[in-house]
């Protein structure tokens, strides 16, 4: 990996432990030089091992980085759990990239923060692929819709997108918040509503790197990172527009057999 002093960007990525972190933050690898914050070791990489809910601990790790790409979080039901790592340490995060001087903060959100929309007509239809009750043209969400999370975690991540567009508006930093669809191991679908929100692996590494490389332009902005399926009712024509995210991937039909 290299240093960043041709070319390349000197990047944070929290969470590189993680499938998304640690996908995405070896491939910025290649051209950039990456450190990790996690809590533990990540082999390859230049490592600060803090958890991102002690803002003393994580301060060393933001020195000398311009970008920050935030994929640490909590994912499990326990409150406290949300409160330290999705509410405290989403603003540590912040605040340390705000004090070292960090020009660009990706903030890893989730399609949680709309997904209790999926309890209605049509898109109900989209995530049952239920094909004869979807209507040409179909339901498509887009980030000026309304927030309907389903649990605390989709309310968590709205906390870390509201504290981005505060630290953009009150700091000047660019901040990308990006929307995750449904990203595993098997980098395939388990059933039906999966397929909907089915975001692969080529394609969530292409959006992460999208919006490192954004304009500067880009000030504030959401976006969401999903595979063009069939049932797809989230917008990817935003994305497209502003930072030319395109899909590679998709799930034309459902059920269908895995290709190879």
């Amino acid at each position: 990996m290299t240093d960043g002093a041709q070319g390349g960007k000197r990047i944070l990525v929290t969470g590189m432990s993680g499938l998304i972190g640690g996908m995405a933050g070896r491939s910025l690898a290649r051209n950039n030089y990456v450190r990790a914050l996690n809590r533990q070791d990540v082999e390859g990489v230049d490592c600060v091992r803090a958890d991102i809910s002690d803002p003393e601990a994580i301060g060393p790790a933001f020195e000398g980085i311009d970008t920050v790409v935030h994929m640490a979080a909590y994912l499990g039901p326990e409150f406290s759990g949300q409160v330290s790592g999705n509410l405290i340490g989403a603003y540590n995060v912040f605040e340390a990239a705000r004090e070292a001087g960090v020009k660009r903060v990706i903030f890893g959100s989730s399609g949680a923060t709309q997904m209790q929309y999926e309890v209605d007509e049509p898109i109900k239809a989209m995530v049952e692929a239920r094909w004869d009750d979807v209507p040409s043209p179909r339901r498509i969400l887009t980030p000026q819709d309304p927030p309907r999370p389903n649990g605390i975690y989709g309310a968590a991540k709205l906390w870390g997108e509201a504290l981005g567009r505060y630290y953009s508006d009150a700091h000047g930093m660019s901040v990308i918040c990006v929307r995750i669809g449904r990203v595993v191991k098997e980098d395939w679908p388990y059933d039906a509503r999966h397929a909907a929100v089915y975001c692969s692996h080529r394609d969530v590494i292409q959006m992460v790197e999208k919006c490192v490389s954004a304009p500067e332009s880009v000030r504030f902005d959401l976006f969401y990172a999903v595979s063009n399926n069939r049932g797809r009712y989230r917008d990817i024509d935003h994305s497209r527009e502003v930072i030319g995210f395109v899909p590679e991937d998709g799930i034309p039909e459902w059920p269908m057999e895995r290709p190879g």
